[in-house]
């Protein structure tokens, strides 16, 4: 699978290369991370731990591609 990055991830991304990209390649619905789908306006978004305070958000499209929306604090992001 090839990963795609939306503009507001790329500006994370130099800070958290350790992020668990490749098990989100690997196996984008479970794994570490305690990967979930999202729902409301993030209907149709994952979201993966990166570790207690920070998460990423991606989507996985039909023909295979993840895009990585963003990386968010777990603070405050409800």
């Amino acid at each position: 699978m090839e990963v795609i990055y939306a503009p507001k991830a790329i500006e994370h991304l130099n800070y958290w290369k350790k992020s668990g990209n490749k098990a989100i390649q690997e196996n984008p619905f479970d794994g570490i991370g305690k990967p979930e789908p999202l729902k409301y306006e993030l209907s149709g978004s994952w979201s993966r731990r990166i570790n207690e305070e920070h998460r990423i958000v991606y989507e996985i499209h039909d023909d295979g591609i993840i895009v990585i929306l963003e990386i968010q604090s777990l603070k405050g992001h409800y």
